[in-house]
């Protein structure tokens, strides 16, 4: 029997990623969309005072707006029950505590960067962080010249991850802002004779919108918890062993 399509619901829907998300739905036979509501004007997109009613036809929600409002979003989604996917960066500890919290009460995604490649990328990086024992490591990104939040959340994450590896310590970073460049990512490990470079580049805002729907389908009917792509992908049981 053919899945239902999922019915989606897009925060952030007037920005590059919000656009990105809708396209693909638009595109896919599995999903539908439920709306979209932006803080900015935009074509068939609603006031964000439009979510609570247009969320009572979803049967997930996709978040790309700003920190403050995924939060609310996210908060809603657990009044709601409704499974929740972020793929917004730049929250405070406290707002990704507001995240677990509502992660209590319904399923709740978060990744920084919603490639299914890149997460994989975390693991290597810090694999390779721990077996390349005397190399320097040094975390450089790049991205269009709006882009808010520096280092980005990507970028943090592999920090986060070498850091663990490593017993702690995290690796100096470099943001660039420029251009349209959608986003490259390069960790550096540098040692006597030789280094090696774990990169990812996108080419297109597609793969994280595709990736963000992935993570809608895959959390639909979840129990509440606060998931990833380490979940995902089953990469947590790599990661306790590597």
């Amino acid at each position: 029997m053919k899945r239902k399509d999922l019915r989606v619901l897009v925060c952030g829907a007037s920005g590059r990623m919000g656009r990105a998300v809708l396209a693909e739905i638009e595109a896919s036979p599995d999903f539908s969309c439920a709306g979209g509501v932006d803080e900015r004007n935009g074509e068939g997109v609603e006031a964000p005072e439009a979510f609570n009613f247009l969320l009572a036809s979803a049967g997930a929600v996709v978040d790309f707006s700003t920190p403050e409002a995924a939060c609310s979003y996210a908060a809603a989604c657990a009044r709601a029950r409704k499974p929740f996917v972020t793929g917004t960066t730049g929250f405070s500890e406290k707002q990704l505590a507001a995240l677990k919290a509502a992660g209590r009460k319904t399923p709740v995604f978060f990744s920084p960067n919603m490639s299914p490649a890149v997460n994989l990328t975390f693991a290597l990086a810090a694999m390779a962080a721990k077996r390349l024992k005397g190399f320097d490591i040094h975390i450089s990104e790049a991205h269009h010249a709006a882009k808010k939040d520096a280092p980005s959340g990507t970028a943090l994450r592999y920090a986060a991850h070498i850091a663990l590896a490593r017993g702690g310590q995290l690796p100096p970073m470099t943001s660039v802002r420029a251009g349209d460049i959608v986003g490259d990512h390069t960790v550096l490990y540098a040692g006597p004779h030789e280094r090696v470079e774990i990169a990812h580049k996108a080419h297109s805002r597609a793969v994280f919108a595709a990736g963000a729907l992935k993570a809608a389908a895959w959390i639909d009917g979840r129990k509440p918890g606060f998931y990833d792509y380490f979940d995902l992908l089953d990469l947590k049981n790599l990661e306790k062993h590597r």
